[in-house]
């Protein structure tokens, strides 16, 4: 991975670690560390290195809760047939939407749809959107986690 200087690229970098995080379930630290080693460059600017650290961290501290949300966002589908990288994406997106209040939600639903586009299937795109879209429009109403 090419040097990390944009909010798009921390968060495709926050997928591979959440994705690494999801198979492996090592220390975050560990998983963020190998991920910056392997990567082409490691200069990365310090805001986004801040940005990429919270992402990760409220994404895994809060997934339960995300995934919880996604179920019930869920029509005639199965939680365990999302695919992967679709569920990973909706955690991280909707963690940003709730948590990262210098980032308005709109730009993360876009993101996630463009990033689902990118590394998913085809439909993933349209799926994503539909999902994001609902916790978007039930922001105010949401039951946050008590630990975050």
């Amino acid at each position: 991975m090419s040097l990390i200087h944009s909010r798009r690229q921390a968060r495709e970098f926050v997928l591979q670690a959440l994705y690494a995080y999801e198979f492996t379930h090592d220390e975050p630290e560990d998983i963020l560390a190998r991920l910056k080693e392997m990567s082409e460059e490691k200069d990365v600017d310090k805001k986004v290195e801040s940005y990429v650290r919270k992402l990760f961290y409220e994404t895994v501290t809060n997934r339960e809760w995300t995934s919880e949300e996604i179920k019930l966002r869920l029509q005639n589908w199965e939680y365990d047939r999302v695919a992967i990288i679709d569920r990973l994406v909706l955690q991280m997106m909707i963690t940003e939407m709730v948590f990262f209040d210098d980032v308005p939600p709109k730009v993360s639903i876009s993101e996630g749809v463009e990033i689902s586009k990118k590394y998913s299937t085809p439909d993933s795109g349209g799926f994503v959107n539909g999902i994001l879209d609902s916790v978007y429009h039930s922001l105010d109403d949401l039951s946050l986690p008590t630990t975050s």
